[in-house]
């Protein structure tokens, strides 16, 4: 087996130099670096990434738990995730907190104990417990998706203007009775999303009425459920936005089974695009989130975290888009049409604050 010893005498220099170059614990002549870096790849020399952990009391690696990774916009941000951390040289270490306080705190603890060097985490809708463990024991951490509340590192979409504008283009569609399928009570999401479906009920002159938000617990049967009791009403809706990619499903199925037609019978729009949206008929309009985006974003606020431990906690918004399809009730204009979502300052780029503890 290939040695250091081995790369060094290939190289012509010494053990110590090929340590700095494979540990980065010296600068070395990019000269000097190149030949260890050429005797290596000769070689085919392995680094014991073991080894070099002990010595600079680093793994390179970071633990990522997200729930539902079977879901395609979590996918989605787990494909961004890894290329960020691929890219700067480090593992991954995946845990599903299955949306379960207890059981996400039992994730977290297994995945710092694997002394990973930092934390992306998707908290639950009670994430108190989880986040105290991290705080207490300050690891370096980082929410997506779904925020914790000023003083921690995060990433997520725009929800509340997105939403709004689904509202407000329903609206203008002549609907009046407009229904929200709602998510998880409890997540930063599902409080942004209703928001952002008042703010559009409002805007458009349209009185809220509270029979017309229905919970559909981010999932599709849940969806299902709610679609159905918003149909029951004595004056149904005419249009219903679902909150997420699952509870459109749920409610997809709902109306197959009442035998209700999209976009003839009632129109849909939904937040959360996804792969085959465009292939449903009719095609549905939806927000689309900045999934691999936003896995990558987690990344860089992780590492910068990690270089500059003292510095303010921030918190990065990054922008969605509307992709107008025919689901709405619009007639069929070929292509997909996205075009930027609004948000609360209609950024071009992703909106970023600093936070103080």
């Amino acid at each position: 087996m290939t040695t250091m010893v081995d790369v060094a005498r290939r190289a012509g220099v010494s053990v110590a130099t090929v340590s700095h170059v494979l540990n980065e614990t010296r600068p070395v002549r990019p000269d000097t670096r190149a030949a260890v870096l050429g005797a290596i790849d000769e070689l085919g020399y392995t680094h014991n990434t073991l080894a070099r952990s002990l010595v600079t009391a680093r793994t390179r690696s970071i633990g990522l738990a997200v729930s539902a990774i079977s879901n395609p916009y979590f996918t989605e941000i787990l494909q961004g995730v890894e290329a960020g951390a691929l890219e700067a040289g480090y593992s991954l270490l995946i845990a599903d907190p299955h949306d379960d306080p207890e059981h996400e705190r039992k994730v977290v603890q297994l995945l710092h104990e694997r002394r990973v060097d930092g934390m992306i985490v998707a908290p639950s809708a009670e994430p108190a417990e989880m986040v105290g463990y991290l705080s207490r024991r300050e690891v370096p951490t980082v929410f997506l998706d779904r925020l914790v509340g000023d003083g921690h590192d995060q990433v997520c979409a725009e929800n509340t203007g997105p939403t709004r504008q689904l509202v407000e283009h329903l609206a203008g569609l002549g609907h009046t009775r407009i229904g929200l399928v709602a998510g998880l009570p409890g997540l930063s999401t599902t409080t942004e999303r209703v928001q952002g479906y008042r703010d559009g009920l409002r805007a458009a002159g349209l009185p809220f009425a509270p029979e017309l938000l229905a919970g559909g617990n981010s999932e599709a049967e849940g969806a299902q459920d709610a679609t159905r009791h918003l149909l029951a009403t004595p004056e149904p809706p005419t249009a219903i936005i679902t909150a997420n990619n699952a509870m459109t499903i749920g409610a997809l199925r709902a109306l197959r089974e009442l035998g209700l037609e999209v976009p003839r019978d009632i129109a849909l729009a939904c937040f959360d695009d996804f792969s085959w949206a465009d292939l449903f008929e009719p095609r549905l309009t939806a927000i689309a989130q900045p999934s691999k985006d936003i896995g990558t974003a987690a990344v860089r606020l992780l590492l910068e975290r990690l270089e500059e431990p003292d510095r303010p906690p921030r918190t990065v918004r990054l922008p969605c888009v509307l992709v107008h399809r025919t689901s709405c009730g619009c007639p069929d204009t070929g292509p997909s049409s996205p075009r930027p979502a609004a948000s609360p300052a209609a950024p071009p780029a992703a909106q970023e604050r600093n936070r103080t503890p």
